[in-house]
């Protein structure tokens, strides 16, 4: 066992981002135990698939990686793999990564405890949760010991906010069509991409691919060309969908709904694309209140265009404003919570599809006009 305490320049940052270590992950070699937290899962993916590499070099493709799932994976049998010395030799780490692994923190908090503080010498521990709290003593002891990675859209402070941050995903949507699928994303490209997908990191990787069939190696991709190939009648349903809710026209939302679900779209990607797109709302009642409580009058356009709306195509804006005026500051106030709460339940009690689909008919029903007038 070994104590790899980490201090003055040695320090990694705390919350760092996956964009940071994915820039450049020499800075941050892997730890004995390491923990990618947030509801991500394509950034999971990546920073896996890299702390792989960084452990096993060219053998990380053959080399296999013992993985389990948090909900029936015991300690014990996780503490073997991870202390047996590889078959491989040559000084080759064992890997295991336990994957949903929210259960499996909370159950074995305390052999965790112990067990960052002395880590195997012969293994890696990847754990992947999807919450991380920083208030707890497994917490500090990674970030003192471990490595954590923060595999959330990444996000900005807006007065004692925090709003999506679409410049730095616009930049790493540009980069990374550039290194994974050879196009030339263009700025306005970007921003087409993002407002038709949303910061829903899988799909737009599916979409890179996509659009890299319509140009030869290394060509220019555009916003229009994203528009024609990316925004087709699947996009534009999704869009009118996330729009005639925040109208509060919820038979509109569910016609829409519907439609998307017949074509074969799974209620988990349909909800990863309008949450990205309502919490911007949420998101400009914060800047708005903070505003006042400043003594400052805002302005419901500013408040949008700090919580990552902005005017393209042209009239956003002005179609924005007149949906939060809709919803109202109490409701749109409360769509974090709402969207927190069909998130849980698509992972949890409503993870079947025919009652994933129930779940997001009755979150378009709260966002209904007449569900408005009752309240």
């Amino acid at each position: 066992m070994q104590s790899l305490s980490r201090t003055g320049k040695d320090a990694y940052p705390t919350g760092m981002h996956v964009f940071d270590y994915l820039e450049s992950p020499p800075k941050y070699p892997a730890r004995p135990v390491c923990v990618l937290y947030g509801d991500e899962p394509f950034l999971k993916q990546l920073a896996r698939r890299q702390l792989q590499q960084q452990l096993l070099g060219d053998a990380a493709e053959d080399t296999p990686i013992a993985t389990f799932v948090g909900d029936v994976v015991r300690w014990r049998d996780l503490a073997d793999e991870l202390s047996t010395v590889s078959l491989f030799g040559g000084g080759a780490k064992r890997v295991a990564v336990v994957q949903e692994a929210d259960k499996f923190v909370s159950q074995n908090r305390e052999q965790l405890e112990d067990y960052v503080t002395k880590p195997s010498r012969a293994g890696t521990l990847i754990l992947e949760v999807d919450t991380w709290p920083g208030n707890t003593r497994l917490y500090k002891q990674v970030d003192k010991e471990g490595l954590p990675i923060d595999c959330r859209p990444p996000e900005i402070a807006r007065g004692k906010s925090k709003v999506p941050d679409d410049d730095r995903i616009k930049q790493w949507l540009r980069a990374w069509a550039t290194s994974r699928h050879n196009i030339n994303l263009e700025p306005r490209a970007a921003q087409a991409l993002v407002n038709i997908t949303g910061a829903v990191f899988g799909m737009l990787d599916q979409d890179l691919a996509k659009l890299a069939l319509f140009v030869p190696p290394g060509g220019k991709v555009t916003a229009e060309m994203v528009q024609e190939v990316v925004g087709g009648w699947r996009a534009k349903t999704a869009w009118d969908m996330i729009d005639a809710a925040c109208d509060g026209n919820a038979a509109d939302a569910l016609l829409q709904l519907d439609r998307l679900l017949q074509a074969g779209d799974h209620p988990v990607a349909i909800f990863g694309q309008m949450s990205w797109s309502l919490r911007r709302y949420n998101a400009a009642v914060r800047v708005f209140e903070a505003a006042e409580r400043q003594g400052r009058k805002p302005s419901l356009r500013e408040a949008l265009q700090q919580a990552g709306f902005n005017d393209w195509p042209k009239g956003t804006l002005d179609a924005a404003e007149g949906r939060l005026k809709q919803l109202g500051r109490d409701r749109a106030g409360r769509l974090y919570r709402w969207l927190l709460d069909v998130d849980l339940s698509l992972k949890g009690t409503h993870s079947p599809e025919d009652r994933a689909r129930f779940a997001l008919e009755q979150f378009f029903l709260r966002m209904a006009k007449k569900e408005a007038a009752a309240k």
